[in-house]
């Protein structure tokens, strides 16, 4: 049966060429009127490459799917928290140089950053909360787990100094 589908397949996609090249000189196509685009437009329209998911500042490349059955997100009035898993065929450098810039431009201050062979850490933080990326390379997927939470202040009673401590 595959070898009749290819065979049909095959003859109908060699007579159309043949067709077409012995009537080309026939051929005549009518190029498509082109207005220039308004004043103030742009000609292209940019891709959109990367979106943000359930963290409204916290940038997801487009490449990367979420795995639901390891996403956890809990919601309360103006917060969301929580932990976002991912995966994609992306190269992981990228992806590192990716979280590094969007981060900074979504106004997250680096904490640190650690890079193995196969995993890379990557800790920001913001006024009221922490974030976490992790980067893990496999044979065939990148996975990314992205943890957003609250940062917790504590006050310590040292003598009257009032110190903070934020973990």
């Amino acid at each position: 049966m595959l070898i009749v589908k290819f065979g049909l397949g095959f003859g109908l996609g060699f007579g159309l060429i043949f067709c077409i090249s012995g009537c080309s000189e026939k051929l005549v196509f009518a190029k498509p009127e082109t207005t220039p685009p308004p004043v103030g437009t742009p000609e292209k329209t940019k891709k959109t490459t990367a979106i943000y998911h359930d963290f409204e500042d916290v940038l997801i490349p487009k490449e990367l799917k979420i795995i639901k059955e390891r996403t956890v997100v809990l919601s309360s009035p103006g917060f969301r928290s929580g932990l976002l898993a991912l995966k994609g065929m992306v190269d992981s450098t990228s992806l590192f140089d990716f979280f590094s810039n969007n981060m900074q431009k979504d106004n997250w201050n680096v904490v640190s950053k650690i890079k193995s062979p196969n995993t890379t850490i990557m800790v920001f933080q913001k006024s009221t909360r922490s974030a976490v990326i992790t980067i893990k390379d496999s044979q065939i997927y990148t996975y990314v787990e992205i943890g957003v939470a609250p940062r917790i202040s504590e006050r310590i009673n040292d003598g009257g100094s009032g110190m903070e401590l934020s973990e």
